[in-house]
């Protein structure tokens, strides 16, 4: 794994290491690696060293530190290829996980101006704003915002939302989603959202508002997300 007499810096040549053990599936998630010392020895190379390589690993998501426990593999990021229209519960069912929803506000307000431009509609009309945490098996992956015009989903209550909107508004009300746009970019945690999504405040996250439209044009939806950059990352295939 380590060559002294490469040009390539040791540190990063341990932490390239380390990853190509976890790809391969030689370190599991969840298993502990062995200590900053036992890499020294092992190598024959500076603690300092070591600690580099970890932190960059720790900071790009492959392993995660728990205080006086040690530092261990992390759990393996979901994948989300950015084509096609789903809902957050499909995709986590696709990949056979148990989507899951922790509701943490449900009310209407006045549109705002800019939000009743998206949402074509007059301003200070009703729309619902849904705040919830989307776990995956129990884990909390995103803390979601979303803003839907009260007049185009009526009768929409905490049980719909608890569960899938998406659903509610294809089965219940017969309505089609048509498209959206995706906007990302990238952020770091705030206090409440560290808090809500049990990640460091400062942890790197990825900000997302999707604004979804029904196959007649209406707009639907706006939805600003927060999403654990530790446990969630975004493939695009391109051609050309």
């Amino acid at each position: 794994m380590i060559n002294k007499h490469s040009p390539l810096p040791i540190y990063y040549q341990l932490e390239q290491g380390i990853k190509e053990m976890i790809e391969k599936g030689q370190l599991q998630p969840g298993e502990m690696i062995p200590s900053e010392r036992e890499w020294a020895e092992m190598y024959e190379i500076s603690r300092m060293t070591v600690r580099q390589a970890i932190n960059n690993l720790v900071n790009d998501g492959y392993l995660v530190r728990k205080r006086g426990k040690g530092t261990f593999v992390a759990t393996k990021k979901i994948e989300q290829a950015l084509k096609g229209l789903t809902s957050f519960s499909e995709d986590m069912r696709a990949r056979g996980m148990v989507p899951g929803t922790t509701l943490l506000a449900f009310h209407t307000i006045p549109a705002s101006p800019s939000f009743a431009s998206q949402l074509g509609i007059g301003e200070g009309e009703d729309v619902y704003e849904i705040r919830r945490i989307r776990l995956a098996d129990g884990l909390p992956m995103a803390l979601e915002t979303a803003y839907v015009p009260c007049s185009l989903v009526p009768g929409l209550t905490e049980q719909n939302v608890s569960g899938s909107i998406y659903e509610f508004i294809e089965n219940k009300l017969g309505l089609t989603i048509r498209s959206a746009t995706q906007v990302l970019e990238a952020s770091v945690a705030r206090k409440l959202e560290a808090e809500l999504l049990q990640i460091k405040e400062g942890a790197p996250v990825l900000l997302i508002q999707r604004n979804s439209y029904l196959q007649t044009g209406q707009p639907l939806e706006i939805v600003k997300s927060v999403y654990r950059a530790d446990r969630y990352k975004f493939m695009i295939e391109m051609e050309r």
